[in-house]
């Protein structure tokens, strides 16, 4: 019986420094399908910085969160369908847009590709992975732009310290004093933070290092966060 897991894939592996970033994307690729052997694999792919000037064009003018919110989760739409092209997947079929297809294709492909699901205010690509997670009885991997959770913003301070270990409890009080805002930066967003404690779902947040996440699908030793208990 392969093991489920659900990777929440951040924009930023996706599109960065005005370009698809195709080198990273071709080593992901190769190795999902490495491991596709012993997992079946649901990637949620998140916006970026596409989603971001989309939302920053809607806030000047004067859009609610909840048209921001809306504008993000198409770009992630667009993401997903663009990463399954990549993959070579679902050319026709297109991508789930329900949790209930997400479950039903989840039964029959190795590999299933979506972005945000339904419209709802404040929905993220982060809280959209961990519900299919919940769903699915998966583990949840989080791929972000930094090597796991810091006790300080390590882009910024270089005395940040990597957090390898953190419960649900403790990592939700962090989360929790983030102000949500669409476009938003930090390694999981507050009702990903939520779900993952509420539920007990075993979280995993790693940077943008292939071999990282090759050691953890591998069952060894990785740099990143764990979030669990």
């Amino acid at each position: 019986m392969k093991k489920r897991v659900v990777i929440s894939l951040g924009g930023s592996q996706i599109f960065s420094n005005g370009e698809i970033n195709v080198s990273y994307l071709k080593k992901f690729r190769d190795l999902i399908n490495k491991h596709r052997r012993n997992y079946n694999f649901v990637i949620v792919t998140g916006g970026g910085s596409i989603a971001r000037i989309y939302i920053e064009g809607l806030r000047k003018n004067g859009s609610g969160n909840k048209l921001q919110s809306f504008a993000g989760i198409s770009v992630t739409r667009t993401n997903a369908r663009f990463l399954s092209y990549f993959f070579g997947r679902d050319v026709l079929e297109g991508i789930p847009h329900k949790i209930s297809d997400v479950q039903r294709l989840a039964g029959k492909k190795d590999i299933v590709f979506c972005g945000g699901l339904e419209y709802h205010a404040n929905q993220t690509s982060d809280s959209t992975a961990a519900q299919i997670a919940e769903k699915l009885n998966a583990e949840f991997i989080n791929i972000t732009n930094v090597d796991g959770l810091y006790n300080k913003n390590p882009k910024k301070s270089r005395d940040a310290k990597l957090i390898s270990f953190i419960s649900w409890k403790k990592f939700n009080e962090i989360a929790s004093k983030i102000m949500f805002k669409p476009g938003q930066h930090f390694v999981l967003d507050q009702r990903a933070s939520k779900i993952i404690m509420d539920k007990k779902i075993k979280t995993y947040i790693v940077g943008p290092k292939i071999k990282e996440l090759d050691e953890l699908l591998k069952g060894k030793s990785f740099r990143g966060t764990v979030i669990y208990r």
